[in-house]
């Protein structure tokens, strides 16, 4: 696989787990009423959140590796299984189980001076699939420098399409409207499943190299 398409597949998998199509109908109803500046305050602190997260476990994913004692190949499993629960989520048409529950929305009413942070910045965005999926790609990276680099790029382009897409979130969903916006979690929902599935065949075979 060449280098354009190694980076290709990591940007697409971390912009499919990441989900900003999926969470503007939420960003949208629970900013709404508010000023535009707060709005945009909001937004912004959201992707810097995103953008920190990912980017800390991915410096940090060999080293809690090593720390726990558990293999890339174990993790890879554990990760390939949690994407496909938030991809079967995802094609239901569903908000994850995995990013926000029932209390958070109750939450997020009387609390919107710190929604930035949770639920939007974690784990709305920056939710546990897309934090094993960082860490997976950084722990396959070796040494090759452009692989290592490849993962921080993913990161870095995912936030500035995550800030494009709430910023303009209002009349992008007005002109794709809600069943446009579910049809295109669907599509990223199976995108998602099929990473997750290629997650547990690699992280399998690394486990048991003689199968």
């Amino acid at each position: 696989m060449t280098t354009l398409a190694v980076y290709a597949e990591i940007i697409v998998s971390i912009f499919a787990i990441v989900d900003p199509l999926g969470t503007l109908p939420f960003f949208v109803a629970l900013t709404d009423g508010f000023e535009p500046a707060d709005r945009r305050l909001v937004l912004q602190r959201a992707v810097i959140v995103l953008a920190a997260v990912l980017t800390l476990f991915a410096l940090l994913g060999r080293f809690l590796f090593a720390a726990f004692g558990f293999t890339l190949g174990a993790f890879e499993i554990a990760g390939g299984i949690l994407l496909f629960l938030v991809a079967y989520d995802m094609l239901q048409g569903e908000m994850t189980r995995t990013k926000i529950g029932p209390r958070d929305r109750d939450e997020v009413v009387h609390r919107r001076d710190e929604v930035a942070v949770v639920p939007l910045g974690i784990p709305l965005l920056a939710g546990p699939g897309a934090i094993s999926t960082v860490m997976i790609y950084e722990g396959s990276a070796g040494n090759d420098p452009l692989l290592i680099v490849a993962t921080f790029v993913a990161i870095l382009i995912t936030a500035a399409a995550t800030f494009v897409i709430l910023r303009f979130g209002q009349p992008i969903l007005r002109s794709m409207g809600r069943v446009g916006v579910m049809a295109m979690t669907r599509v990223l929902g199976l995108i998602l499943a099929a990473l997750g599935v290629q997650f547990v065949i690699n992280g399998v075979a690394a486990v048991l190299p003689h199968l």
